[in-house]
């Protein structure tokens, strides 16, 4: 029951953080407003989070969905790769992505610190699935040994910041466009395919 209660409560602040950040800013909302619209005192949310930095760090995971560790395994690489570059969480939490980014990018230019957590703990795990779905296309045969993986996430992932962009002005992205990336990428990239060598 303890651990319920426990639990309902992080989650109101959560959601309480979350309307007010996207609403207000970060550094706009105190954690004093923030007890007060969850309905939780400030010294159980400090019992979950030491400060704000931590308490939005974990608003920007839920709000990208990395609790859920979406699986990209359907045995074809480059369907795999179109699935991470596609993947986007649910509607509703787009859009609040959408409410959220401009504060939330205006925040970390001002804490660098801040920053390089959100980095760290929002941006790298897609970059990290990429890359290992990448590998995976050079153990098979169908990318260079020596591709620069460095190089290929920034082609692969720059157009996906470009769409999210072009949806902060409200702007219609180019259809297809995970599946037109990734397809531009692997003519610049793919090795020829081996014909099956013929019975002597």
């Amino acid at each position: 029951m303890a651990r319920q209660r426990s639990t309902r409560a992080h989650d109101q602040v959560l959601d309480a953080a979350l309307n007010l950040f996207s609403k207000s800013g970060i550094d706009s909302t105190s954690m004093d407003s923030i007890a007060e619209a969850s309905g939780v005192s400030k010294a159980t949310i400090y019992k979950h989070w030491p400060d704000k930095d931590a308490l939005c760090l974990e608003v920007m995971a839920r709000l990208h969905g990395l609790h859920e560790e979406p699986v990209f395994d359907s045995g074809d690489v480059r369907t795999d790769i179109v699935a991470l570059l596609s993947h986007r969480p649910p509607e509703q939490r787009s859009e609040q992505q959408t409410r959220m980014m401009p504060h939330l990018m205006a925040y970390a230019a001002r804490n660098p610190a801040f920053g390089k957590a959100w980095r760290s703990r929002v941006m790298e795990p897609p970059r990290t699935r990429l890359v290992q779905l990448l590998k995976r296309a050079v153990v098979s045969g169908e990318l260079p040994a020596d591709l620069d993986f460095d190089l290929s996430v920034a082609l692969l992932m720059g157009p996906m910041m470009y769409r999210h962009v072009l949806s902060l002005i409200q702007v219609k992205p180019p259809e297809n466009m995970p599946e037109r990336v990734l397809e531009a990428f692997w003519k610049a990239y793919a090795l020829p395919r081996q014909k099956p060598s013929g019975k002597a």
